[in-house]
């Protein structure tokens, strides 16, 4: 593959997605790795490599984001905290849109779907300014919200004739997951803790966003987005990576967020988190462990299920190789991005991605 096929890019964020993706790319031929920024002062002036795990590479991380931007990347792949941090993520994406510089991100998820009405105005108008200020594009991905409800169903929607009802699971046990998970979805915590995603709007806005984009992608306009909500407890103490979930606390949660058409429920995301496989028994599960499912009822029906598994003996959680996965999904899409026009980005406008320079 010839140097000027190749894309030169600036990483942001060594956390746990950041530096799994930068030890792909050190070693991957479509992308050149320029510069690296960190938001914590603790890892300014180390070595990337360090800071990844990996041998050093001979490349400094910095925190200033003008000299990442004066490096002239053909993108920024931003790896940075979630929409908790909205207005740090909005005030560095932005600057390298205004400088004309594309951005692929996985870091606020309600901006896979944009045009979904929770999105506050002061998280898209600032982007949207930027983008057009500097004539650059913004992508943004996940997994759940993002390619496992967005491109798979999508993709096994066009195989159809007639769709009645489309589900899109994550069936994932948590024992290992070392995510924040306690204030937002309750777990650890006791059953008359009310965690933020079990408020409805909240709920949708930080996960919903592929219910509309569905919907539009289909050319139809729901009627209403709902939501339920339930809790199991455990009645024996559970061990996982971050402590202790004692008897009496909740385990493992379900939720749907379900958007309704002529008075069904036709597009629906789940989420069953458990702590323990034999946790919640009467609640769905994979045909394996750790899986995300499309179940699709039309003509024809189709069921997908999706596993992603560390084979390198690291031993690392299946949860941890699926977050690989989303940084990835974020990297390979960045010569597509650059060829699109200026503007938001979501997965409705991406070209199929085959991942080039994968196979060496």
């Amino acid at each position: 593959m010839s140097n000027a096929e190749s894309k030169r890019i600036v990483v942001w964020g060594t956390g746990v997605v950041g530096s799994m993706v930068i030890a792909e790319v050190v070693k991957h031929p479509l992308f050149e790795l320029v510069g690296v920024g960190v938001s914590n002062p603790d890892k300014v002036g180390k070595d990337v490599g360090t800071l990844c795990g990996i041998e050093p590479i001979g490349l400094a991380a910095t925190d200033d984001v003008e000299s990442l931007i004066a490096l002239q990347p053909d993108a920024l792949v931003h790896y940075g905290p979630t929409a908790q941090y909205a207005d740090d993520n909005i005030r560095l994406m932005s600057a390298f849109l205004r400088a004309g510089i594309d951005v692929c991100s996985t870091a606020m998820t309600p901006w896979v779907w944009p045009g979904m009405k929770q999105n506050p105005a002061n998280w898209i108008d600032p982007i949207t300014e930027a983008c057009e200020a500097g004539n650059a594009s913004c992508f943004t991905t996940g997994i759940d919200p993002g390619f496992a409800n967005d491109l798979f169903p999508l993709t096994l929607m066009g195989l159809c004739g007639e769709v009645r009802s489309v589900r899109a699971s994550e069936l994932l046990d948590y024992t290992d997951y070392e995510g924040d998970y306690e204030d937002e979805m309750g777990i650890g915590r006791s059953p008359e803790f009310t965690p933020l995603l079990e408020i409805p709007d909240l709920l949708i806005m930080a996960w919903g966003a592929t219910v509309p984009m569905i919907a539009q992608a289909v050319g139809i306009e729901l009627d209403d987005i709902t939501t339920t909500w339930e809790k199991w407890v455990t009645p024996t103490e559970r061990k996982t990576a971050k402590g202790v979930i004692n008897a009496g606390e909740v385990a493992a949660i379900r939720f749907t967020i379900n958007g309704v058409f002529q008075g069904r429920e036709i597009i629906s995301l789940e989420h069953v988190n458990r702590i323990g496989l034999d946790a919640a028994p009467d609640w769905p599960a994979g045909s394996q462990d750790d899986v995300y499912r499309v179940d699709i009822e039309g003509s024809p029906s189709i069921s997908q299920e999706t596993s992603f598994r560390f084979s390198d003996g690291s031993g690392r959680a299946p949860a941890v190789a699926g977050c690989l996965a989303t940084g990835l999904r974020a990297l390979n899409a960045v010569p597509a991005v650059n060829d699109l026009p200026a503007g938001w980005v979501t997965a409705l406008d991406l070209p199929l991605i085959p991942g080039v320079g994968t196979v060496r």
